[in-house]
Formats: structure tokens, C-alpha cells, sequence
């Protein structure tokens, strides 16, 4: 899914989202030709799980 569409189901703004990709915070799932990211959700909040884990 989108970006802004990743960014709402996870309850963040989609420049929220986008500055955590392009820190490395986390990885979209796929970037397209054209260089837009696309994300699994799940995939997502398992990283977001893991990010806080390893942060505490």
C-alpha cells in the first residue's frame, strides 16, 4: 500500500512515515520504479515492534 495509506493504518502523519524510511528507521516493503514506497502493513508494525524492543 501507499505511504499515506501505510502512515494512517499505523496512526502517523505520512511525513512521519517517510522520515523514518529515509533514516532507516524502517524499510517499506518495496520501492517502485519511480521511487515511491510501498508497504506491508503488518511487516511494518513488526518492525515498529522490534525498533521499540531493542530500544528499552
Amino acid at each position: 500500500m501507499s505511504t499515506g495509506e501505510a502512515a494512517k493504518a499505523i496512526g502517523v502523519d505520512r511525513r512521519t512515515l517517510q522520515r523514518w524510511a529515509t533514516e532507516g528507521a524502517v524499510e517499506p516493503a518495496l520501492v517502485t520504479a519511480g521511487g515511491h514506497q510501498r508497504w506491508d502493513v503488518e511487516d511494518l508494525k513488526a518492525q515498529l515492534r522490534k525498533k521499540r524492543q531493542s530500544e528499552s
